[in-house]
């Protein structure tokens, strides 16, 4: 078994002491203590060069984004700036996509272990296939973190992302803002959330059930996955319009869904005419919005969660503990706390949408065609 510079146990414990020198924050939205049963020895600096640059001495690290359908970020944003930051903290990096297979995930963590990394981050396609890649992980002395999504009972050194409850607690409050609803007395309205299967979209609807279940005169009428599926999540928003043709907003959990949703609602004719969330500030997303369509959507920039993650992970590769600012979450299944590293989201609305754009998160040439160049003038695309 190839050992790193220290071990994956001593590194936790390293990360868990540093968490307990100052209050924490849960990504479930609670406070948890990172204290208990931690190191007493106080962590490591961070591994620096003379100049207080991170220098990652050109470790080996495999990282694998999970698919290329249920968000385009996964194509355009996230390698590049993964790609980017590598290079900015010396570190030698093999950036693969899994293509929505987690056998293939499991098959490229293998040959990357075998080609030396000394850690691998994953974005899991579910918990027990994650679980188990990161338990071979560090069964074979790598250190694993996870990027965007938490894989619950995987053992993660560290969890990098977006605070996802504030996510959806973000998207429940633009949702009520959306003016085919503000102010009304009573709104029907229902939800269309991610795959059950990934952790995310569950933190994603605790946020924003706790944001409309609190949202006088709204009622839910009906609530079901769309797997982060187009497809699926058309299918069950026909069923719902269907049986409650007087919905008034859709609390769907990202863009590629709402496609679908305003699809439908194209259809029938209430296209604009009823709220409908969003989430990754998607080309077509944006496009909805210009049209009206689409209310908002939520924009977690890439280098919000690339930089932090891959510079950590430059001082994990060389035995040091990076500072998570004593922020944990929870892990569901073993109840520890994991050292987490958590931005902060952005509702995108028609006053902002340039803002993507601009910021070369959403490639112009894909937002900015045909009809939307106008639009795209318009509404301040540089």
């Amino acid at each position: 078994m190839r050992k790193t510079t220290v071990t994956i146990a001593a590194l936790a414990a390293a990360l868990l002491a540093l968490s307990a020198c100052s209050s924490s924050k849960g990504g479930s939205g609670s406070t948890t203590s990172a204290g208990a049963g931690g190191a007493t020895t106080p962590a490591a600096p961070a591994s620096s060069s003379s100049n207080g640059t991170i220098d990652g001495k050109g470790a080996k690290v495999g990282i694998i984004l999970p698919d290329t359908t249920s968000s385009p970020r996964w194509i355009t944003a996230d390698p590049t700036a993964l790609k980017a930051d590598c290079t900015k903290y010396n570190l030698d990096c093999d950036i693969q996509n899994a293509d929505g297979s987690a056998a293939k995930m499991k098959t490229i963590a293998q040959q990357m272990e075998g080609n030396g990394v000394k850690v691998l981050m994953i974005v899991d396609l579910d918990q027990a296939s994650g679980a188990a890649i990161e338990q071979a992980a560090t069964k074979a002395g790598v250190i694993p973190v996870d990027y965007d999504r938490l894989t619950p009972g995987g053992g993660a050194a560290l969890y990098v992302s977006f605070d996802n409850v504030k996510v959806g607690e973000t998207q429940g409050t633009a949702l009520t803002q959306c003016p085919q609803v503000k102010d009304q007395k009573s709104v029907q309205y229902v939800d269309i959330d991610g795959a059950p299967t990934d952790n995310n979209a569950t933190l994603f609807a605790q946020g924003y059930d706790s944001v409309l279940g609190k949202t006088p005169g709204w009622t839910r009428v009906a609530k079901q996955t769309g797997q982060w599926d187009a497809p699926t999540a058309g299918r069950v928003f026909n069923s719902m319009l269907g049986a409650h043709p007087n919905i008034k907003a859709v609390m769907v959990a990202n863009d590629t869904m709402a496609g679908a949703v305003i699809t439908d609602l194209k259809r029938s004719g209430l296209n604009g005419k009823v709220a409908v969330s969003g989430q990754d500030a998607s080309a077509a997303g944006l496009q909805q919005i210009m049209d009206g369509n689409q209310c908002f959507t939520i924009y977690k920039p890439s280098t919000l969660e690339a930089d932090p993650a891959i510079k950590a992970i430059a001082q994990l590769a060389n035995g040091q503990v990076p500072d998570t600012g004593g922020v944990t979450i929870m892990d569901p299944q073993t109840h520890k706390p994991v050292p987490a590293l958590l931005a902060t989201p952005v509702a995108v609305t028609k006053e902002n949408v340039a803002d993507p754009i601009n910021d070369q998160y959403t490639p112009k040439n894909t937002v900015c065609t045909g009809p939307y160049v106008a639009k795209c003038q318009a509404a301040g695309v540089k």
